[in-house]
């Protein structure tokens, strides 16, 4: 173990996120990255697991494994755990809908380990606000989810005091668009809900809210603008101080203390020249680690080529040494804030706590936080902020090296040949399904429906949820049939898509495409219509909304219901919809499954003749099967410039379409 020379600050927790395949294979990459030098674990979770839905689920058909690691049941979470000692880690573990489930398997796990409670520490992250703003794995309605967030805050108040039980989340916020003040303002606005509905419900006294406020902690994004970064994170570190001191009369210092991890920004890495991305995180972290006043504790970075598929262990090693060179090789922990007295930081900083509290005033005029989801203002805002940081690369107005200028390159020797990319491997969900299959046939079926009856009734009744769940885990119960009770319960929830019915007319880039536009439609004998799908359980919509918004603005006409789709409800659609092209976007990994399933269905209903589009990480290989297998078109994050991709989707159409 690295030790800490006299003099110099402890560094930041290092993590890596991750978590593919199995519970076994992701307790393998667990090992070896510890073995590394890596000091906490972040634990992806993957979609069906995220969304409380079983592996053998219709919709978690090709998501299985894909994006983290599917946990069906306390079996799979033994298994990665399997040799680490859950009581000496720091987990953190990116879950939201299904926060309070998961939490209760690890405690479950922890204790067959033998692991107190009160020794556990790390965070879920437990922040649903966001999930219906942009990362989309939410399940409940706002309500009840709230309340499930309250339950997980209470109870490891009391009895896990050393967990985070709820990770603010603006890092998502940024992935969809957000800007610095928005970031500021919507994360600091969803921390006032819960707060507020902890404080309300007269389950803690006055005397314990301070330590419950001691526990919330916050999770942020860091991007290319490296001094506005910096000053953001000041700003956080300001801003919370005087929101819990004069907000809720929080006295003790450290109770108010600004407590941030973070991940630096994925949405800025490119495909074009993707070694380029290595300087770029490297800046980004940066930004989080130079302030000591604010400085993350703890940090995880993206890989360079997480923008052409899955990394590598390889590749997310570098990205941890990147962080123990910071931290060991430099200086920078040796002396005090660098930045005190600086008068160009103070104004940026300055001016970004103005604008956020302004935008907080409007957010609680509302009602607060849920209130402005359930309107579709933050939705819209956050679609809006997006449209201009795309229209901005587009017109050259914002440069991105190796994308919009410096594009000459030579070829990366770094990203050919076989192996250049993680690729789950197709037999990893049937095996899934097996053991899960397995799993329900040796347990104790009275005691699972015992279990399942007792959660039941401490929803119904309004009671904290996490002790009947943890029995619920010892018992077998597994994910689907945990989510399944809650949403008999308490219901589903389609949040708003923020993308408005309206075309803008702002610009004249888009003349030229409307023009085709409008020809074809009168050769059709009626205008392009145009389905936008996001099968799957894949809640990543940025680039399906910004698809549906400059196809509506190039005068097409738009059908987008949302996320969460299956394949066969977008099929249907299309036919009821008498619509001229679908465009599928999937950013999950599960393209081939999603797209080969809407083929056969459409061939199956006689509209084999409508062409489909694919949108989203797509190594090239799948590219090309794709296209053998009858897709029209395939787009990945290279294809940046929005208007060519609709002047693409015209000519598709006029080529496929018969004229009415």
């Amino acid at each position: 173990m690295t030790t800490t020379a006299p003099g110099r600050d402890k560094p930041w927790i290092f993590r890596t996120y991750a978590g593919h395949s199995t519970a076994v294979e992701s307790n393998k990459l667990y090992r070896s990255n510890l073995a590394k030098g890596q000091t906490g674990l972040s634990i992806a979770f993957d979609l069906p697991t995220q969304t409380g839905y079983d592996s053998d689920h219709p919709l978690s058909r090709g998501e299985v494994g894909k994006v983290g690691v599917p946990v069906s049941h306390l079996g799979d979470m033994n298994n990665l755990f399997e040799g680490i000692p859950i009581a000496q880690m720091n987990t953190s573990m990116t879950i939201n809908a299904t926060a309070p489930w998961l939490l209760s398997l690890y405690i479950a796990a922890a204790d067959a380990q033998g692991a107190p409670r009160t020794m556990l520490q790390g965070t879920t992250q437990n922040d649903i606000i966001k999930e219906y703003l942009s990362r989309g794995t939410y399940v409940f309605p706002p309500g009840p989810s709230l309340r499930l967030t309250k339950d997980v805050i209470l109870f490891t108040t009391k009895e896990v005091p050393k967990w985070n039980p709820m990770n603010v989340c603006s890092y998502h916020l940024q992935e969809a668009g957000a800007t610095p003040v928005q970031e500021l303002s919507y994360a600091l606005a969803t921390a006032v809900a819960i707060l507020d509905m902890v404080k309300s419900s007269g389950e803690v006294s006055d005397a314990d809210f301070g330590e419950v406020v001691g526990r919330i902690s916050f999770f942020l994004n860091a991007g290319m603008r490296f001094v506005t970064e910096l000053a953001k994170v000041r700003a956080f570190t300001e801003l919370w101080d005087e929101l819990t001191h004069d907000r809720y009369g929080v006295k003790e210092e450290k109770f108010r203390r600004f407590r941030y991890g973070v991940q630096v920004n994925s949405l800025g890495l490119t495909e074009q020249q993707p070694e380029n991305n290595v300087y770029r995180i490297l800046i980004e972290t940066l930004a989080v680690v130079l302030s000591k006043k604010a400085r993350a504790r703890a940090v995880q970075l993206p890989a360079w080529n997480e923008a052409l598929g899955l990394p590598r262990p390889f590749d997310q090693q570098w990205s941890l040494r990147l962080q123990q060179i910071l931290a060991y090789e430099t200086d920078l922990l040796e002396y005090g804030d660098l930045f005190d007295g600086s008068v160009e930081l103070t104004k940026k900083v300055d001016e970004l706590k103005r604008e956020a509290l302004a935008e907080l005033a409007t957010i609680d005029a509302m009602g607060g936080a849920v209130a402005a989801v359930e309107s579709g203002y933050l939705k819209s805002k956050l679609v809006e902020s997006n449209t201009r940081r795309l229209e901005a690369i587009e017109a050259g107005d914002q440069t991105v090296i190796g994308v919009n200028r410096f594009t000459e390159t030579e070829p990366s020797p770094l990203t050919t040949g076989d192996g250049a990319i993680l690729v789950v491997p197709h037999r990893v969900e049937a095996e899934q399904i097996e053991r899960l299959t397995a799993w329900r046939e040796q347990r104790d079926g009275a005691a699972v429906a015992n279990a399942l009856a007792a959660l039941r009734a401490a929803a119904q009744e309004g009671r904290n949820i996490m002790e009947p769940s943890i029995v619920a885990a010892k018992a077998g119960v597994t994910t689907g049939e945990w989510g399944q009770t809650l949403r008999e319960v308490f219901g589903e929830f389609r949040a708003p898509t923020g993308v408005g019915r309206s075309a803008r007319q702002s610009g004249g880039s888009l003349d030229p495409v409307r023009a085709e536009v409008e020809r074809v439609s009168k050769k059709l004998g009626r205008r392009i219509k145009f389905l936008v799908g996001k099968p799957g359980l894949d809640g990543h919509s940025n680039g399906a909304e910004q698809i549906a918004v400059r196809a509506r603005d190039a005068g097409m006409e738009v059908v987008y219901e949302g996320i969460r789709l299956t394949p066969a409800e977008i099929v249907n659609a299309a036919l009821e919809e008498g619509v001229h092209v679908v465009g599928l976007s999937i950013l999950s990994g599960s393209h081939v499954p999603l797209v080969r399933d809407v083929l056969e269905r459409m061939k199956a209903l006689g509209i084999a003749d409508v062409p489909v589009i694919v949108g989203g990480i797509i190594p090239s290989e799948d590219e090309k099967l794709l296209l053998s297998e009858g897709v029209a078109a395939v787009y990945t994050p290279k294809d940046y410039e929005l208007n060519a991709i609709m002047a693409d989707i015209v000519r598709v159409v006029e080529n496929s379409a018969v004229p009415a």
